[in-house]
């Protein structure tokens, strides 16, 4: 099993280059960032200090930024997002700077995705909240074109593009993984179609839930024709106790990712030395 960590990476935190170098060093597998473009004001998301949203949602920075900086100071390290809000970016723009991150890294790069949960948010991008799914479905569609043809073309109903040149094409072949977020057992439809990865949220009240589904997965995944062994499953903001890390190894899954709070350099590396802990213990 896989160990990683993920973290909000902020202007009052340690920086992404430093963070993977020492990940890295401690043995981890990979490091995760996730993305919100800004909040619209409202009472869903009042502002910073409001007792809602920890800050660092508000003070998050862009992914892509952040784990270039990581990639300049690892040589293994996996690079993932957790996730990139696929709804609320340029699909073409999106392909380029995920083969870019892909390219220029070695092909580390994990393409973590999800339909986001804000709909002020993705309205501003343009982006109805009830049809955030299907654009999602065809904006990873068309860039997996993008990725692996040298002359792309893409016709649906929310992206639409004629015969195109696009480089650089990712590292990875075909193209970087994709893992998806979604519930179960409704959101494994998405999994089966386009995903290299199912990417759960586990519930520190309920973490049997995710082990509950894996079988429902597997069975999904072969009535498709596709090997559920291709599949992998990384268990996101997983709890820290010993007995939920062993029962995720015992279980089959793949990764398991814990979280990091934004604090100082001294508070975040503390952290990390209390992961790689666990992980020895656990692993």
């Amino acid at each position: 099993m896989k160990f990683g960590l993920t973290i909000f990476p902020t202007d009052y935190t340690i920086r992404p280059g430093e963070l993977a170098a020492v990940m890295e060093e401690r043995g981890f597998e990979s490091l995760w960032v996730p993305e919100h473009s800004h909040f619209p004001v409202s009472p869903l998301t009042p502002g910073r200090d409001s007792g809602g949203l920890p800050n660092m949602y508000y003070d998050v920075m862009d992914p892509f930024v952040a784990l270039a900086m990581a990639a300049e100071a690892t040589d293994e390290l996996q690079l993932g997002t957790s996730i990139c809000l696929v709804v609320q970016r340029d699909p073409i723009q999106l392909a380029k700077l995920v083969a870019s991150l892909d390219s220029l890294s070695g092909g580390r790069f994990l393409l973590g995705v999800g339909g986001g949960w804000n709909p002020l948010e993705m309205g501003h991008h343009g982006t109805p909240f009830d049809e955030r799914l299907a654009i999602m479905a065809e904006r990873i569609e068309a860039m997996k074109e993008l990725w692996t043809r040298e002359q792309a073309e893409y016709h649906g109903k929310y992206v639409n593009f004629a015969p195109s040149y696009a480089w650089p094409k990712p590292a990875r072949k075909p193209h970087p993984p994709i893992h998806v977020a979604a519930n179960a057992p409704k959101g494994f439809a998405r999994v089966v179609a386009y995903g290299d990865g199912w990417f759960p949220l586990m519930d520190a009240d309920n973490p049997g839930a995710v082990f509950d589904h894996l079988g429902t997965l597997r069975e999904k995944l072969e009535a498709a024709g596709r090997d559920p062994k291709s599949v992998e499953v990384s268990v996101y903001m997983c709890p820290t106790q010993d007995e939920i890390v062993t029962r995720c190894r015992d279980e089959g899954i793949d990764r398991v990712i814990f979280l990091l709070d934004p604090k100082s350099r001294e508070e975040v590396l503390e952290q990390v030395d209390g992961y790689a802990e666990l992980m020895g213990r656990c692993g």
